[in-house]
């Protein structure tokens, strides 16, 4: 078992499940929370977490399996998806697999589902299909507001972690989206990007 990650909220690590390359979740106890709330806010998330995976799964996601979830210890045993996220392929594979991703998150947000850490890290290209991992902040919710700040941090990623190719980038993810949720709603929460982005609480990406 190895470490592969250290988050504020959980570890993960690769592990082995029945004879498969697995990843071990485990939710950090916060010292600074009183003993019980802590455990049971583990507890919770955890579930969600679990079921949200398996959930998205059934109106068309592709994520990882999950197979194994213990409570008491706050963990997660998942499938490890042996391809590689979309943060590190080359950037006109990126500018091509983004229209898809557009697509996923139009999936997630027509069927009530915030991401909530939505990364070029947490899409993974395995076999010709895009993956979506890590649903530790994910939560449901059919609030438009919501789903603009979704997009805005993937926007906000695009535009810091690939800035040479996040004009066309994030033009093919927004078709994608469109696609997905229809005009409407598309045109609302790209209105919606703008006017967080105008507020001043974040950077305005040009």
């Amino acid at each position: 078992m190895n470490i592969i990650k250290k988050g504020a909220e959980a570890d993960i690590y690769t592990t082995k499940w029945q004879n498969k390359r697995a990843i071990l979740k485990i939710r950090k106890t916060k010292h600074y929370r009183n003993q019980n709330l802590d455990s049971n806010l583990r507890k919770l998330r955890t579930i969600k977490e679990s079921q949200t995976i398996s959930e998205v799964k059934s109106f068309g996601i592709p994520t990882p399996l999950v197979y194994f979830v213990n409570l008491e210890k706050t963990m997660i045993i998942m499938q490890q998806i042996p391809g590689k996220p979309i943060h590190d392929l080359s950037n006109p594979k990126i500018i091509s697999l983004s229209k898809q991703m557009g697509k996923l998150v139009g999936l997630m947000h027509k069927n009530g589902i915030i991401h909530g850490d939505l990364t070029t890290s947490n899409f993974i290209y395995f076999q010709k299909k895009v993956y979506v991992i890590d649903f530790g902040l994910s939560h449901k919710t059919t609030k438009p507001e919501d789903q603009a700040v979704d997009l805005r941090l993937i926007k906000e990623i695009l535009n810091s972690a690939h800035a040479t190719i996040m004009k066309e980038t994030w033009k093919n993810f927004l078709a994608g989206y469109k696609s997905i949720v229809g005009n409407s709603k598309y045109l609302q929460i790209k209105n919606l990007v703008s006017e967080i982005e105008g507020r001043g609480r974040y950077a305005t990406v040009v």
